[in-house]
């Protein structure tokens, strides 16, 4: 899985492409060398980055505070680092 790495902390960073203003909220497979993230919300006041933290949060069962974005935050390209899981939870809990 390209779009996932262990970081040496511990932690795992989750490469993201970020489609706003779909019909629903879903992981929709491979964009490229990133997990796309389909939000209906759209990418205006930051209201699409809050919305990925709470889809992930919710979709790995782990705390908001435990979801950070890394880098893209006006991208839709997105570097997501995930707290208190290890990479093999990460994809035994991916589609």
């Amino acid at each position: 899985m390209p779009f996932l790495q262990s970081l040496p902390d511990g932690k795992v960073l989750l490469s993201l492409y970020v489609q706003p203003r779909a019909s629903r909220n879903e992981l929709a497979g491979l964009h490229g060398d990133a997990l796309k993230l389909r939000l209906t919300t759209p990418p205006v006041d930051g209201k699409a980055n809050k919305a990925v933290v709470a889809f992930l949060a919710k979709f790995f069962k782990i705390p908001k505070s435990f979801v950070t974005i890394r880098s893209g935050l006006q991208s839709r390209s997105k570097k997501i680092v995930l707290s208190g899981l290890s990479e093999h939870d990460v994809r035994c809990l991916l589609p």
